[in-house]
């Protein structure tokens, strides 16, 4: 049995780019150091140097083992070049070599300094599979007040293909044309497009963060998407959960008509509710009866208080979340949106 205070594995990946010696740019891996002293006396361990994990060259070129460490004595990260010298140097007390600073130009660096990604899964292998819930509800159901509570009392990460549509086209990303060509004509933009965009939103999450739990806000708003889906990702894997917020119409628009006194939404009126419901009913529905016959389909009546719905919400996503997020207290912000505190009037 491992002691207590035993650190836990190191198993980040470092991405260096951008240095001023190119022979100091590439992945970084976990050391496999033997234990050592370090100059401040400190016994390192697997990963670890002078208490914080540390990284060798992915290549094995580097003379020095570790390549990326950090110096009790000079409190600073540094990185080394090939010949073993330093020529990088970042002070600070970070647990990890910072990523959004730039590093200092040490005695044998040149200038520019390197930028560092940090990956949390291996940038040569496959990324891990997602975890995934989809959240389909009506308009003014409550999927994006509970998708963003989820996301910031329980680790969650909240995904919504409307906004990962809109960001692609103002970035002006490879396929920004064609998503803006649909959108002007009032076309929807096709399945391919859509869960490549959802694909590659949360290979970046997980590469980066470590996150691997999704909430998509609004897919499958029909079968089409369904399949789309497929197409993307193994047809044979276990098809995800749906949470499904069911709502009566007249609550629906009791709560649109409060909101547009505030949203701005062009949108947040009768007419357009209603139009906007219909189609609801006739895409969507479709796709949650399927869920409901896989049993892969979970309802949840919003038209409870909306403290009642996250308790049902949490306790369905509790499988895959972090007990110790569950318990944490609720931010200002998440009492707000609870109902548990007015909105702050200005």
């Amino acid at each position: 049995m491992g002691e207590a205070n035993e650190p836990k594995p190191n198993t980040l990946f470092l991405e260096v780019s951008g240095a001023g010696i190119p022979e100091v740019d590439g992945l970084f891996v976990p050391s496999t150091a033997p234990p050592t002293e370090s100059e401040s006396g400190t016994v390192s361990s697997p990963g670890y140097w002078n208490g914080k994990m540390a990284w060798d060259r992915a290549d094995g070129k580097s003379a020095r083992s570790p390549s990326i460490s950090y110096s009790n004595s000079y409190k600073s990260w540094r990185i080394c070049r090939l010949d073993g010298h330093l020529a990088y140097d970042m002070t600070c007390d970070d647990d990890l070599p910072p990523t959004d600073r730039e590093w200092h130009v040490y005695k044998m660096g040149v200038a520019p300094a390197p930028k560092i990604v940090l990956h949390y899964c291996d940038p040569r292998q496959p990324c891990p599979k997602p975890n995934v819930v989809f959240v389909i509800g009506g308009p003014g159901s409550g999927k994006g007040t509970m998708c963003e509570l989820a996301e910031s009392q329980l680790g969650w990460v909240h995904l919504s293909t409307g906004d990962l549509l809109r960001s692609e086209r103002e970035a002006g990303g490879e396929t920004a044309a064609t998503i803006k060509k649909y959108i002007t004509a009032g076309e929807l933009v096709p399945n391919e497009i859509i869960v490549t965009l959802l694909k590659n939103a949360m290979e970046m999450v997980t590469r980066t963060t470590g996150k691997d739990n999704f909430l998509i806000d609004g897919f499958p708003r029909s079968l089409a998407n369904l399949e789309g889906w497929h197409e993307i990702f193994d047809a044979e894997s276990e098809l995800p959960k749906m949470l499904y917020f069911e709502c009566p119409f007249p609550t629906l628009e009791k709560r649109i008509l409060g909101r547009a006194k505030y949203s701005g939404r062009s949108d947040d009126n009768v007419d357009s509710l209603k139009l906007r419901f219909d189609t609801f009913k006739e895409e969507t529905l479709p796709t949650v009866e399927f869920f409901k016959r896989k049993g892969k389909c979970v309802e949840i009546d919003t038209s409870q208080d909306r403290q009642a719905v996250y308790a049902e919400v949490g306790d369905h996503l509790s499988e895959y979340t972090d007990a110790a997020l569950s318990k944490k207290p609720l931010t200002e912000r998440a009492e707000i949106l609870l109902g548990l505190r007015p909105y702050p009037k200005s």
